[in-house]
C-alpha cells in the first residue's frame, strides 16, 4: 500500500465565481490550492458547468469537471463530467445523466438541517444504490452532529465516504479533503476512493455571511455572472 504521506489531497467540493453565491477568482482559488498543497480539485459550482474547461487550461494540478446539481429534490453532485447538466431534472434523471457521461455521484451534505438546498431525506434512502458516495463531512455544516449522522448513516449501509469543504473563498479550499491514491479517470477514482482517507475540520460559521453577501449582491445585479 502507498504511504499516506504520497497520495493525492483531493479537494471535491469546490466552487469560483461562476456561482451566485462565490466570488472567488480562479487566480485565488489556485493559488490557495496550491498553498494547501491540494493535488487535484473538483470544481462544483451551482448548475453550472463552465469554469471546469477554463480552469483546465491554466491550473498547474489535475482539474476534475464537476456541477453541484439542483434536482427537484435537491442537490446531488456530478463529478468527471463532460457537459453541464441542467437543474430541475428528478433525482432519478439527474443521477441518470451523471452515468450517460461516465461521471461519478455522491449527495452533499445530506443531513445539514440548515441547508435547505439539500437532497431531500427520502431520497437519499430511497436513491443509495445508486450513489457513488455520500459526502459525510463537510466544512460548512454548522452543527458537527449533522456530519455525525452522515458518517453513521454511510457506516451502517456500507456507502462510501467523502469529505470536502465546499468552498466558497480561499480560505476554507482545503480544509476537509481526501487523501487518495493517484487517478486518471472516473474508474481510477472510484477504485481510489474505496482506500482513500478523510481529512476533516470545519471551517468559521462566518463563512455562511459571506456566502450570503455575495448572493445578496447577485440578486440584486451588483454583481454578473460570467457567460457560459
Amino acid at each position: 500500500m502507498t504511504p499516506w504521506k504520497r497520495r493525492w489531497r483531493v479537494e471535491l467540493h469546490c466552487h469560483t465565481h461562476y456561482s451566485s453565491d462565490c466570488a472567488m477568482s480562479f487566480e485565488k482559488l489556485l493559488q490557495s490550492a496550491v498553498d494547501r498543497k491540494i493535488d487535484c480539485l473538483a470544481i462544483t459550482d451551482h448548475n453550472r458547468f463552465a469554469a471546469g474547461p477554463l480552469l483546465q487550461q491554466i491550473a498547474p494540478i489535475p482539474i476534475i469537471l464537476g456541477e453541484e446539481i439542483k434536482s427537484s429534490h435537491g442537490e446531488i453532485v456530478g463529478l468527471f463530467l463532460k457537459e453541464e447538466i441542467p437543474r430541475g431534472l428528478s433525482p432519478e434523471d439527474t443521477l441518470a445523466r451523471i452515468r450517460e457521461q461516465g461521471g461519478v455521484s455522491f449527495v452533499p451534505h445530506p443531513f445539514d438541517r440548515f441547508r435547505n438546498s439539500r437532497l431531500r431525506e427520502d431520497k437519499v434512502f430511497e436513491l443509495e444504490d445508486q450513489l457513488d458516495a455520500i459526502e459525510t463531512y463537510n466544512a460548512r455544516v454548522l452543527l458537527p452532529t449533522d456530519n455525525q449522522r452522515a458518517e453513521r448513516y454511510a457506516a451502517e449501509r456500507g456507502l462510501l465516504q467523502v469529505s470536502a469543504s465546499d468552498a466558497h473563498q480561499p480560505n476554507e479550499v482545503g480544509r476537509s479533503y481526501l487523501l487518495m491514491e493517484p487517478f486518471d479517470d472516473a474508474e481510477g477514482f472510484r477504485r481510489s476512493l474505496k482506500t482513500s482517507r478523510r481529512v476533516r475540520r470545519l471551517s468559521s460559521a462566518f463563512v455562511h455571511v459571506i456566502t450570503r453577501y455575495d448572493k445578496l449582491r447577485t440578486r440584486l445585479g451588483l454583481r454578473r455572472l460570467p457567460e457560459g
